[in-house]
């Protein structure tokens, strides 16, 4: 059966009422769904609390090892548990877990003035078979497990999450990938929200700088779903029932591939 790969944006999951209730939905309907999320503003929140700055480069947080440790607790401890319980509250049927169970999400660090920042090096689909299988809807937080550790008590990393989304779908060869973001699709040079476009036209948005921040990685994690045979869209979280409209055809977001 196909699966439907969908990545809550943490700029949306204080709006992410109808997101979860799609899901289940869906479920309902004999649909495989995995979830992914991110946390970001969730995890400088409490950063923040701990006295602790926020520094991003080309759009990645720096971890070092003290943010590491809060970054873990708040993507795949607090928000894993929050989204987890909400679907099964719904009457879904849910288990959160990180990338580092399985493990599920190898990863290794290649930029090292980014900390504890992973990149992913291969995604195992073993425990997410088993979840979906079973009838389960994997909620999964954007954590990895370090193939290269110096040593077993630093075995995490953090990753991006849209990153994680795209070789999710990749890997388990997704029907669909759909984004629920804060903003209503890609922009074009003129401004203008795209409905569809096709790799090379988004690889061109990319190339050119018209693409930018955050919207890179989901771009960037279409193209590679895409190049696996997943058609992807991103789409405005914040819309009522934006995830069941996108998946029904509704003229919504942006199209890739």
């Amino acid at each position: 059966m196909s699966v439907i790969v969908v990545k809550i944006g943490g700029s949306t999951l204080g709006t992410h009422d109808t997101t979860l209730e799609d899901v289940v939905t869906l479920q309902r309907a004999g649909r495989q769904v995995v979830v992914v999320h991110g946390g970001g503003p969730q995890a400088t929140a409490w950063l923040k609390l701990h006295g602790a700055g926020t520094q991003f480069v080309r759009g990645l947080r720096v971890t070092d090892a003290a943010a590491l440790e809060v970054v873990v607790a708040v993507l795949a401890g607090l928000v894993n548990k929050q989204i987890t319980a909400a679907l099964n509250a719904l009457g879904g049927r849910a288990v959160g877990l990180s990338g580092a169970d399985g493990p599920t999400v190898l990863a290794e660090v290649r930029e090292p003035e980014l900390g504890r920042v992973g990149a992913v090096w291969a995604v195992r689909t073993e425990l997410l078979d088993a979840l979906l299988r079973t009838g389960y809807v994997p909620v999964l937080s954007s954590v990895g497990f370090d193939v290269a550790a110096p040593s077993p008590e630093i075995a995490l990393l953090n990753i991006n999450a849209d990153t994680v989304a795209g070789e999710v779908a990749a890997a388990l060869g997704a029907e669909r990938l759909v984004f629920l973001t804060d903003v209503p699709g890609v922009k074009d040079d003129a401004g203008a929200v795209r409905a569809r476009l096709a790799p090379r036209e988004a690889e061109a948005l990319v190339r050119a700088g018209v693409v930018s921040g955050g919207m890179i990685p989901k771009v960037e994690a279409c193209l590679r779903a895409a190049r696996a045979g997943a058609a992807s869209v991103i789409v405005d979280g914040r819309e009522p029932h934006a995830l069941l409209a996108a998946l029904n055809g509704a003229v919504t977001g942006t199209r890739i591939g």
